[in-house]
């Protein structure tokens, strides 16, 4: 009769043993599919759909810290770009000025103005002259704030006689503006000031 009681017991505790141990695994697998879950939701979050000439383009959504180095370095390839990149027409000068003006504060616009005031812009137009800028490079320091970034350039001043190649440096600061149709990437443009604008050759076209 012990014995047989003895054996209940034995059986009891394998049993309850059992029971925790399924317990224990449904409890896992439950917080593990939750885990995947919430994993995957979130993973589906962060692709984005956009829209472009008819086909749907996935795109990844990231944090803003996350992509700070690469829109400030296209902020000033973009500035650069619009500001020196001119042609002999008043028109086109204007529009890529004026694009250029949304992306930096007062100082860009007094460069504009002192250039102006100089006849920079109307001898381009009456000496059919045409300047573009190639970015050879953007350093940003994203460890102080406001960003400090220096940019090394080419740039061409293409005459109907010739082509005079420049060396162009120019510094400044970047700090943190709301997005914008004018501005995409959200910064500003501060204190900008060329550092180096010479001669390197000249070539007889």
């Amino acid at each position: 009769m012990f014995q047989q009681l003895k054996n209940i017991d034995t059986a009891f505790k394998h049993i309850k043993a059992f029971s925790l141990v399924l317990i224990a695994a449904c409890t896992a697998i439950c917080a593990f599919t939750v885990f995947k879950s919430y994993q995957f939701v979130s993973n589906a979050q962060s692709h984005i759909y956009i829209l472009a000439n008819g086909k749907a383009l996935e795109a990844m959504s990231a944090e803003r810290k996350d992509n700070i180095p690469v829109e400030a370095k296209d902020h000033v390839r973009m500035f650069h770009y619009y500001f020196f990149n001119l042609d002999p027409d008043e028109k086109v000068i204007i529009a890529n000025i004026t694009k250029a003006l949304y992306l930096a504060d007062n100082s860009a616009e007094k460069m504009y103005n002192d250039l102006k005031e100089q006849g920079y812009y109307a001898d381009l137009m009456s000496g059919n002259i045409s300047q573009q800028v190639s970015i050879d490079s953007v350093n940003v320091d994203i460890n102080q704030y406001p960003y400090y970034f220096r940019c090394y350039a080419k740039e061409k001043i293409i005459r109907t006689s010739s082509i005079v190649t420049r060396s162009l440096i120019t510094a400044g600061y970047l700090r943190n503006v709301a997005r914008s149709d004018n501005n995409p990437h959200g910064f500003l443009i501060e204190k900008w000031n060329t550092l180096e604008n010479k001669d390197l050759k000249t070539e007889n076209r």
